[in-house]
């Protein structure tokens, strides 16, 4: 285990070498910033399951669902200039959309997971999700799975071509390219949706679960059978130059917990990061905004979704303007705008969740209790 802790957070370096030590984690990241200022930066074990590669300073990782953060905060930076209205049709900007009853669909229903375009009806392939034109093309013709606006239902793939092509309509660039250029490189931040070749040697492997179903699901219904299996999701596509160079910006980032937490300060600090302004205060706390609330239709659980992020209480959180999501196997990212912090787990050795895990949460709940005290 490497890494810096601030002594008031001694208990979260003590969980990180449990986890890491009880073999839960093979290698992993955590950080956590308040105020803009990193308090917790821990990595540590292998980047490899055969244990030869060590997981280094900068090793990055596929974080699946925590991508969508980045998506978020994407829009949200749109919205914030003045370029994106939540409360508009999809269709304003990208008119195709309009098609098989989609005409009234708007931003923020996509943002918020309720919009019944929860996956694709016609079958695709993995292959299909790396062509970016055929993935949207699809869901621009196709008619959504329920009536949309009346519940929430995940758009565990879809979300991120679906906010992306509205991003790509209004900016003429990739959400992959205006994250990159807007965010990441402004705030130093090593965080990737599409990403080149040159990064390929620092990138940990994905270590599948074992098991079925991931356990924090209801019982399957024919959304969720669609989400796990049109295309099915294997992480082992995770390794290769195809999934890493593509864009699929609900579930390719590749980042690490450092990576999250810097970025993600931005929204915790009122738009300042890196001593750079890129949203205002009101734009950051629109990811705040309750826009959905119900049994998830896909996931099968109780849900409650603002712009791009989950709210309280689908799982615990330190206070009432904090937002949260996280990715398949247990990477996370929280966001305490009361406290001004954020909190970032990623790792390679996958746990049976679908949106964060223990592991990530339990440090992160070591952080309040530290600061409680």
């Amino acid at each position: 285990m490497s890494g810096s802790t601030d002594p008031r957070f001694e208990a979260v370096a003590e969980l990180f070498a449990a986890n890491l030590a009880s073999g839960a984690d093979v290698g992993a990241s955590f950080a956590a910033t308040i105020e803009g200022e990193t308090v917790v930066d821990l990595w540590g074990g292998w980047a490899d399951e055969a244990r030869t590669r060590p997981w280094e300073a900068d090793t990055l990782v596929n974080v699946y669902s925590t991508t969508k953060t980045m998506t978020a905060l994407t829009a949200l930076l749109l919205a914030d200039r003045g370029e994106l209205d939540f409360a508009a049709p999809v269709a304003r900007y990208w008119p195709e959309f309009a098609a098989n009853g989609k005409a009234a669909i708007t931003v923020a229903q996509l943002m918020a997971h309720s919009s019944g375009m929860s996956g694709w009806r016609e079958p695709i392939t993995q292959e299909d999700l790396y062509d970016w034109d055929k993935a949207t093309g699809l869901l621009a013709a196709q008619a959504p799975f329920w009536e949309p606006g009346t519940a929430p239902g995940y758009h565990a793939q879809t979300q991120g071509f679906l906010v992306g092509e509205v991003v790509r309509r209004i900016t003429g660039r990739s959400l992959g390219s205006v994250f990159r250029e807007e965010i990441a490189e402004p705030l130093g931040a090593d965080f990737h949706i599409g990403m080149g070749a040159e990064h390929d040697a620092r990138v940990a492997d994905l270590i599948p679960p074992t098991g079925g179903v991931p356990a924090d699901l209801g019982e399957p219904s024919p959304l969720l059978i669609n989400m796990m299996t049109n295309p099915a999701s294997n992480p082992l596509d995770s390794r290769t130059r195809a999934w890493r160079a593509a864009e699929m910006p609900a579930v390719n980032g590749q980042g690490n917990a450092r990576s999250i937490a810097q970025i993600h300060a931005l929204l915790a600090n009122g738009g300042v990061a890196n001593d750079k302004r890129l949203l205002s205060e009101a734009g950051c706390r629109k990811a705040l905004e309750p826009q959905i609330e119900g049994v998830d239709l896909v996931l099968g659980i109780p849900a409650r979704f603002g712009l791009g992020f989950g709210l309280a209480p689908m799982i615990p959180l330190p206070g009432p303007n904090c937002i949260f999501w996280g990715g398949y196997g247990g990477s996370l990212a929280i966001i305490d705008m009361d406290a001004r912090a954020t909190y970032a787990f990623a790792m390679n050795r996958m746990g049976m969740t679908t949106i964060g895990d223990e592991r990530g949460l339990g440090m992160a709940a070591a952080m309040w209790g530290a600061l409680a005290a």
